[in-house]
């Protein structure tokens, strides 16, 4: 057993509607959508047009700055839309499916005797490359880099977030196989953290390097535990994969088929019964949430978020590429009479504002009202109680806003992601927008890089 990680700072936030360890089959979906928006810096090339027949498998659109990375339809069909917005930038395409679907068949590649060089042609031309992630800053992976290590979180301590063990209970052998292709990708070694005290699939795994963490939220981010792994230098790239990305990788090498599909946790205080779910990427969210969601009085709404209530983005009608979990909670748009002079035992608060605190195990049914507008940003040293990093992200945060790239990188930029300060924005009390600031500097930094 790896010696535990643990970790002091964190929070964790106990809300309504964690997932039982039940399972049902999605609705057929009427369409299916594969949106550029969910890829950082990616622009589209479209290779397709309305009316085109498409296999799963079949190259939808690649990036315009790099055309070895295709993006590929997550099942058969029609092209049926190209939908576009402003500028006539695409938001998506949308393919109505077969009745039976058809597979573009991949050579079965020999592990053993193939080369690095054919494990990325064909992770490129299957679509499948877009499942890694390049750190720093939080894109698509280059096929040209060599990474000095591959790391994988086998569990996720997000609110609500989805029970790997249950969510991969038959993927074992799919796993081991995506294991040897990371094996194939870096020189260096495949790194898996697991949570202290326990089981995980990952313990049956061969070729990784163990790791045990132990703490609250954050400790299932990915880049809380390089950090506290093997951090990342200037100059150094490390890839991270999720788990159950990882399982889909190993099922292309061992079928010669893009399957997408994927267990999702539909979870949320709005949802009658938060469960599992197994559906296709891609799928149109009626087929997931018809039937599903508890009755709303006249005049309340829900938002629906891929993801979880802290990084996860408002979905548009579609799961989105990357979502493992889809949440559902109030909408939070209406104006509470004095609310701030209410005990308001039903409201979450780290600040003790409210007398909530004295139940601490208590879930709750949070909304998304921000209970305040945004003010001035000032140093309380609030964030480094919660971030559990050797990093100050105050002083990060404001070098970002100032675009000071020296600064940016002493302070360590290269270590974060916006999704390892979700903690530090939801206890701010300035109301702060602090991952799309963190995500701005980042994006400078790739400018002037």
């Amino acid at each position: 057993m790896s010696k535990i990680i643990t970790l002091r700072k964190g929070l964790d936030i106990n809300l309504q509607g964690k997932a039982e360890l039940s399972l049902y089959e999605a609705k057929a979906a009427a369409d299916y959508a594969l949106s550029p928006l969910d890829f950082e810096g990616v622009t589209p090339k479209l290779l397709v047009k309305v009316g085109d027949e498409v296999k799963a498998g079949d190259a939808l659109f690649f990036n315009k700055y790099n055309d070895r990375v295709l993006f590929t339809s997550p099942v058969s069909g029609t092209v049926s839309a190209v939908n576009r917005g402003e500028k006539r930038r695409v938001l998506n395409v949308t393919i109505t499916p077969d009745r039976e679907q058809q597979y573009k068949e991949f050579a079965m590649l020999d592990l053993q005797k193939a080369t690095r060089e054919e494990v990325v042609e064909m992770l490129l031309q299957s679509g499948l490359w877009p499942l890694l992630i390049q750190r720093p800053y939080g894109v698509i992976a280059d096929p040209e880099a060599q990474p000095k290590a591959i790391f994988v979180s086998a569990f996720d301590s997000a609110p609500l977030a989805p029970d790997y063990n249950f969510v991969l209970r038959s993927e074992k052998e799919n796993l081991q196989k995506g294991v040897e292709v990371l094996k194939k990708l870096t020189s260096g070694k495949v790194h898996f953290s697991m949570r202290a005290k326990e089981s995980s699939v990952a313990e049956q795994l061969k070729g990784v390097e163990l790791h045990t963490f132990a703490g609250k939220h954050p400790a299932g981010n990915v880049g809380v535990q390089i950090h506290h792994i093997d951090p990342i230098n200037k100059g150094e790239v490390v890839w991270t994969v999720n788990v159950q990305d990882l399982a889909i990788i190993g099922r292309l090498f061992l079928t010669g088929k893009v399957d997408m599909t994927r267990t999702i946790a539909v979870t949320g205080s709005e949802v009658e019964k938060p469960r599992y779910c197994k559906v296709v990427a891609g799928a149109n969210l009626d087929s997931i949430l018809k039937g599903e969601l508890k009755a709303q009085k006249e005049g309340d709404t829900v938002r629906v978020i891929n993801g979880n209530a802290l990084t996860g983005t408002k979905a548009e009608g579609y799961l989105s590429f990357y979502a493992n979990q889809l949440t559902v909670i109030p909408e939070g748009d209406k104006y509470e009479l004095l609310g701030w002079a209410m005990p308001r035992f039903g409201k979450f608060s780290v600040s003790r504002s409210y007398f909530s605190w004295l139940f601490p195990k208590k879930a709750y049914r949070l909304d998304t009202n921000l209970n305040g507008g945004e003010r001035p940003f000032i140093v309380t040293g609030l964030y480094e109680q919660y971030l559990p990093m050797d990093i100050y992200p105050m002083y990060l945060l404001k070098a970002c806003l100032a675009g000071d790239i020296d600064k940016m990188e002493n302070l360590g930029i290269y270590e974060v992601l916006p999704e390892d300060l979700a903690l530090c924005e939801f206890v701010c009390p300035s109301k702060i927008e602090i991952q799309q600031i963190l995500r701005d500097g980042i994006n400078l930094m790739i400018k002037e890089a």
